[in-house]
């Protein structure tokens, strides 16, 4: 009975010590670092909002706009929802996309195209959510980007880093 009871203990220790070895990586949140880590289709979980690029593509040319030579537009189709409680201002430079490991950043396009496309500014009420479109001027030849979003608090002090990482293709 006493080998019984040691087995049955030791294999309840096992199955517990083996549980944590798992990976604990969860997608969306940041790591011990302060870095989240995702692709298209994830929802990341900052202090603020939860958001999720749902779909990315490149084109020469978006409704009666073309981009100029040497560049892309790149479209990339946004879900955020406001989890902070009270009402947050958005705006167009809260994301950012980078290529490659270069300092280089695209410009955003001009606010007023209409359409599905997000204002420059905007409000989201508590627990409202807003989706549509946000455009991104970037060089022809990259295909792969990462799509990112830093916290950044009243004091102008930052928090933690948000990265969605695809490769867009031309349509």
């Amino acid at each position: 009975m006493k080998k019984l009871v040691t087995s049955l203990l030791l294999a309840a220790f096992m199955a517990l010590t083996l549980t944590g070895c798992g990976d604990d990586k969860k997608t969306g949140y940041p790591n011990e670092d302060g870095i989240a880590e995702g692709s298209l289709g994830d929802t990341m979980h900052n202090c603020f909002f939860d958001f999720t690029v749902k779909s990315a593509y490149l084109c020469k040319d978006f409704d009666e706009y073309t981009t100029d030579e040497g560049y892309l537009f790149l479209v990339a189709e946004i879900a955020v929802k406001n989890t902070f409680g009270e009402t947050l201002p958005m705006f167009d430079t809260d994301f950012v996309v980078e290529w490659d490991d270069s300092a280089d950043y695209p410009c955003y396009f001009e606010d007023g195209i209409g359409g599905d496309v997000l204002p420059a500014e905007y409000e989201l009420a508590k627990d409202e959510s807003k989706s549509g479109l946000l455009l991104f001027a970037v060089p022809e030849d990259k295909k792969d980007f990462t799509f990112s979003y830093m916290e950044v608090f009243e004091d102008n002090t930052t928090g933690n880093t948000f990265n969605v990482s695809f490769t867009a293709e031309q349509k």
